[in-house]
């Protein structure tokens, strides 16, 4: 039921991000989102990958800070108030969302959204009963 996000500390320093995009490539690892985030200091590259055990490896070697963590990704209607709806679903079971981020997919009628969470198993109950689609890394490489 999880994804795993890479979480990317980036120095602001003119052609950073583009290097650790290259080294990505160079070991053909394919990006399937991603989110930045920055401050006047550093950002914070979120990136979702097919391979998120050898991008961890490759950016180390690049002298790159990075975490890996698990994340949720859901497959919601790509209409007006279909994240509404899968939003509602986590807001009544009281679980508080962190961050979020939208990614492009390749399944008709749906548009796909990065969640990080509070409490993921109360998450995951609640968007199971709620009947919102969770993705696993193979749904969204398959994308």
């Amino acid at each position: 039921m999880f994804v795993k996000q890479l979480s990317v500390f980036v120095e602001n320093k003119f052609g950073r991000i583009s290097e650790i995009i290259n080294a990505l490539a160079e070991n053909s690892i394919d990006i399937s989102a991603l989110s930045l985030a920055d401050t006047s200091e550093f950002g914070i590259l979120r990136l979702i990958v097919d391979k998120p055990e050898l991008a961890v490896d490759v950016l180390k070697e690049e002298g790159v800070i990075v975490k890996l963590s698990d994340v949720l990704a859901i497959a919601i209607d790509d209409a007006p108030g279909g994240l509404a709806k899968a939003l509602s679903v986590l807001t009544d079971a009281n679980v508080v969302i962190e961050y979020m981020y939208a990614f492009i997919g390749k399944a008709d009628g749906k548009a796909m959204t990065v969640i990080r969470v509070d409490d993921e198993a109360k998450a995951i109950d609640a968007l199971n009963k709620g009947g919102v689609t969770l993705l696993t890394t193979d749904d969204i490489s398959a994308r």
